[in-house]
């Protein structure tokens, strides 16, 4: 709002959308004088001779400010304030109101709930002063309201958003806040889907190498079990899922003689032809920039904490903290399904042998933190998971661990919830198979 240098000082002047002021008095030459007096500042004017004729204009036009004179015949300013207090409350309203006129001010004030009023006679530069602060009033009163009505509508918006949330996210609309939730939602569909491959690829690479199956989702379980245990960032547990269920993807071009013994019945020729596969390993999965991370673990896997290691030889601290613990837990699954050194041992004689060879070939601090894992009651189980069998399940179980035959191929995965078809059909492929499946599902 630009400003003009009035007679009266220098007052504030309306460019556009004008404030539209209605001057009420019986006598001519005042609603003259009071025109002279505003007409500069830009404002609309209108005036009536009466309070009868201020409400017939009223019903007609918008008006954001009222000056009403006290003392008219048939209906004084009180009254004619009080009307428009009733009809149009939100219109502005000052009072011009002589000294003997107390008492009428009084019920004015009390009844037309004025913004203000002035003497007679009045001061100019008050007046405009007032009538400035009165429209400024009036407008940020108008403001409010439609800042209220915009936010009003907005909740209203919401609320309907809300609503209808998640039929609007199946059916993939494009509405703002609905949006927002659905890329949420597909992008966890997406991860999802993302592991459920990894799962299927690791599933793939253990029946090459002949291993029992879920080897590499248990490794890379509890790998992100032992990283947080360890308190590190979340970005490093998920690196080591990724990693445990891909960590025998460089075995994948061993000739099947040498993947299906143990890595000390090897002759040192295999052995060397062995040590390659981390390196090719982090090559195969160099072209996706995502796993580029679980890609360094699995290059470091097998370096020792003596620096006797391969591929690079590196020792102690020098060693990715997720390598180390990849070492550990996967070694650890290695020697209860026998593909370490020739036979199976038990969780306790596993843990005895990462003992045994702490400081030689795994982290003491990372082996002290993963017997803190095995001691929670779930380690080697999902949480709130126990193991049914098929003709015990029911509809709406929910799967705590990937299903998988005992050949090691992939049913249905982790957190998928059951159907009775589907229940029927698992236990006929248990009956064709003429093995018991172990099933893990949430209490």
């Amino acid at each position: 709002m630009e400003q003009i240098l009035h007679e009266n000082g220098i007052l504030p002047v309306q460019n556009s959308n004008p404030a539209t002021i209605l001057i009420v008095d019986d006598e001519v030459n005042i609603l003259s004088s009071l025109r002279r007096l505003i007409r500069p500042l830009g404002y609309q004017i209108l005036t009536a001779e009466s309070a009868a004729m201020g409400l017939s204009i009223l019903e007609e036009e918008p008006v954001d400010l009222i000056i009403s004179d006290m003392r008219m015949p048939n209906m004084n300013g009180a009254e004619f304030l009080k009307q428009v207090k009733e009809r149009w409350p939100s219109i502005v309203r000052i009072l011009l109101t002589g000294y003997s006129e107390v008492s009428s001010t009084i019920s004015a004030i009390n009844e037309g709930g004025i913004y203000r009023y002035l003497s007679k006679p009045w001061d100019e530069r008050e007046l405009l002063h007032t009538i400035a602060q009165a429209i400024e009033l009036r407008q940020l009163e108008q403001e409010k309201i439609r800042l209220e009505a915009l936010t009003e509508q907005q909740n209203i918006e919401l609320k309907s958003l809300n609503a209808n949330l998640e039929k609007e996210v199946n059916a993939r609309t494009e509405e703002l806040r609905q949006t927002v939730l659905f890329l949420e939602s597909a992008q966890e569909r997406l991860k999802k889907n993302f592991f459920t491959m990894l799962k299927v690829f690791s599933n793939l690479l253990e029946l090459r190498e002949g291993v029992l199956a879920g080897n590499a989702n248990r490794v890379g379980e509890l790998g992100r079990r032992l990283a947080r245990k360890m308190q590190l960032p979340e970005l490093q547990a998920q690196e080591l899922l990724i990693a445990g269920l891909l960590h025998g993807i460089g075995k994948i071009g061993l000739p099947d003689d040498i993947l299906k013994r143990p890595f000390d019945q090897l002759s040192p020729e295999e052995k060397v032809l062995f040590s390659k596969h981390p390196v090719k390993g982090q090559m195969a999965l160099m072209p996706v920039e995502q796993l580029a991370g679980a890609a360094k673990l699995i290059r470091h896997q097998n370096e020792r904490y003596d620096g006797k290691g391969f591929p690079d030889k590196l020792a102690e601290a020098n060693i990715p903290v997720g390598a180390r613990i990849l070492a550990v837990v996967s070694d650890f699954e290695a020697l209860r399904n026998g593909s370490l050194i020739g036979h199976s041992l038990s969780t306790e004689e596993a843990v005895a042998f990462l003992q045994k060879y702490k400081k030689i070939r795994y982290d003491p601090e990372v082996v002290a933190m993963f017997e803190l894992v095995l001691q929670e009651p779930d380690a080697l189980l999902p949480s709130g998971a126990k193991i049914v069998r098929a003709s015990d399940l029911q509809a709406d179980m929910k799967l705590a661990d990937d299903l998988k035959t005992p050949d090691g191929v992939l049913l249905l995965s982790r957190d998928h919830v059951l159907t009775q078809p589907q229940i029927q059909q698992i236990q006929r492929f248990e009956h064709t198979e003429g093995k018991s499946f172990s099933i893990a599902v949430y209490a």
